[in-house]
């Protein structure tokens, strides 16, 4: 029981280092994000998906481990929890601790994620917007009416009441 305990401790202790990696890129994309550099955007995504696809590795440690430890105590894997292991620990208080320790660890690191990958959510859906407003106002431009301007043959000249389109900037 002892070993399972260790190995459980020990996921859990590398899940919280994948986790810390992964929230470092989180912080990392908001940056690049803020900078609209879309070529590390989509690098920054890959390293991302490699640290997800590492967690979720250690995940199913997680897991096995979990049930290796239902089957020994004779429980219900589903209903078996960190707390309630946490709680059966109480005759050994270092490893309680240290369980203890980890869990709460783990628990801050996933909430910073949460709040980091919320705050990167809500700043690339305010750049899609901004997008968005772009091409409206691009397509408006191309829409604007024509003037009352007519050529020598009594024919509508056909210019438009915009700017000319050799004075947009694209790169604003």
């Amino acid at each position: 029981m002892a070993s399972l305990m260790e190995t459980l401790m020990d996921i859990l202790e590398q899940e919280n280092r994948e986790y810390k990696v992964l929230l470092e890129l989180s912080m990392k994309k908001t940056r690049i994000i803020v900078s609209n550099d879309v070529v590390a955007l989509s690098a920054i995504t890959e390293e991302e998906q490699k640290q997800v696809d590492r967690i979720n590795a250690l995940d199913k440690k997680r897991d096995e481990a979990m049930r290796d430890i239902a089957n020994v105590m004779n429980m219900d894997v589903q209903t078996l929890k960190l707390g309630k292991i946490i709680d059966m620990l109480a005759g050994r208080p270092a490893e309680q601790k240290r369980l203890t320790e980890v869990k709460d660890a783990l628990h801050e690191t996933t909430k910073n994620m949460a709040r980091i990958n919320a705050q990167n959510k809500e700043l690339l859906e305010n750049a899609l917007e901004l997008v968005e407003f772009d091409l409206n106002l691009v397509r408006g431009l191309k829409a604007a009416p024509e003037t009352a301007e007519y050529n020598r043959g009594a024919l509508s000249a056909g210019n438009l009441m915009a700017v000319p389109s050799e004075r947009f900037d694209a790169k604003q």
